[in-house]
């Protein structure tokens, strides 16, 4: 028995073939079950960022990209000048639950962006978003969540989404497209309605933490009723001279007790895409590459294949010893998958435990004595 039971492994072609013809949404389950394993086993307390809730990264990465090959799913990028078409494209809306005291992220199930089933219009990911939380809601009823995004999210549609769905929310805001916002945000610093204080960093006397607050401000001009919470925050660095300047909009009001914590949040939004898309694409999961776009589903579900991989290798990580052992052993990723190749080309093993085992103990293949053959 292999540690899959499969006796017969399909050749690539007909691998293909069956997966062109599953239904991606039948994935979504696993991603839930390796959820579920990983709270009951009190794995996930850890992670909990503020309130009770957990840090939900949200982001949107392509995978594919063309200006030949396509499929029925891809979208098209026209020239604005001919109404050609200049390249195909597929991307995802992926979603993590992050800390920013940790390395590991959880990701959930993520959200395909192509044409959907009889549309002929590019999808967004705006409509991806809408997708996401009423799947994330149906599977994930009562979880507790922080979603943090860019400013691209900061509009009154998408929070109006959020608190729909019952999500706390941190999402950047700029200058030059909220500019009602800071307007707003300067007046009331000439009326001295902002509070405004600084924070000496525990770990570096050279930095020091600046912030300017205020509650219930309206997000832009045609959505006054929009009140949001505002941050402005700026960390400087004595030693250098160098500061670094951010601002975020959230549903919690800021005091000068949370603000610090919000801000480490806010901070925080890059993990989607240094511990996760960067890591699908740079440590050996290969994600971005073409293992074909199929007539179906084939190209979306490689990626929540290699997605829920991915899960399946930050769940160990963030709870198997000796998962982490074999990892420090091959000192990268990259080295541990091929490791784990290689494993699976010489030998039948029946368990991952014995995989990882071998690995780390340097079990070596036996060759036979081949003068009695």
């Amino acid at each position: 028995m292999t540690v899959y039971g499969i006796n017969q492994i399909p050749c690539d072609t007909s691998l293909r073939e069956i997966l062109d013809d599953l239904d991606p949404v039948d994935l979504r389950p696993f991603f839930k079950m390796v959820f579920q394993k990983l709270q009951r086993g009190k794995a996930l307390e850890k992670m909990v960022f503020m309130e009770d809730c957990y840090l939900l990264n949200l982001d949107g990465t392509g995978y594919f990209s063309s200006a030949s090959r396509h499929s029925p799913a891809c979208m098209e990028k026209v020239d604005s000048e001919t109404g050609e078409v200049i390249s195909y494209y597929l991307q995802m809306l992926g979603a993590a639950i992050v800390h920013p005291d940790y390395k590991e992220v959880i990701p959930l199930c993520p959200e395909p962006i192509k044409k959907q089933d009889g549309d002929t219009k590019n999808d967004c990911e705006r409509n991806a978003s809408k997708r996401f939380f009423e799947d994330l809601r149906r599977e994930h009823p009562h979880l507790k969540l922080i979603v943090n995004e860019d400013a691209l999210s900061s509009n009154a549609p998408h929070i109006e989404d959020l608190e729909k769905y019952s999500l706390h929310y941190i999402l950047g805001v700029k200058e030059g497209d909220h500019k009602y916002l800071f307007q707003y945000i300067d007046a009331a610093v000439e009326n001295g309605e902002t509070t405004e204080f600084i924070v000496d960093d525990d770990k570096n006397p050279d930095i020091h933490h600046a912030f300017r607050i205020l509650n219930g401000v309206p997000l832009n001009k045609s959505n006054q009723d929009t009140l949001v919470n505002f941050i402005e925050y700026w960390e400087e660095n004595t030693a250098t001279g160098e500061t670094q300047h951010f601002c975020w909009i959230t549903d919690f009001t800021v005091t000068e007790e949370n603000t610090f914590q919000i801000m480490r949040g806010g901070r925080a939004r890059w993990k989607i895409e240094n511990e996760t898309f960067n890591t699908l694409k740079n440590q050996g999961y290969n994600f971005g590459h073409n293992y074909g776009l199929g007539k179906k589903n084939l190209s979306t579900v490689f990626v929540m294949l290699m997605m829920l991989a991915f899960l399946v290798d930050q769940a160990l990580q963030l709870c198997c010893a000796l998962f982490n052992e074999v990892w420090k052993k091959c000192k990268s990723k990259r080295q541990l998958w091929e490791d784990i190749r290689s494993m699976f080309r010489f030998f039948e093993l029946d368990s991952m435990e014995s995989l990882y085992r071998a690995i780390l103990y340097d079990v070596k293949a036996q060759l036979p004595d081949f003068s009695t053959y």
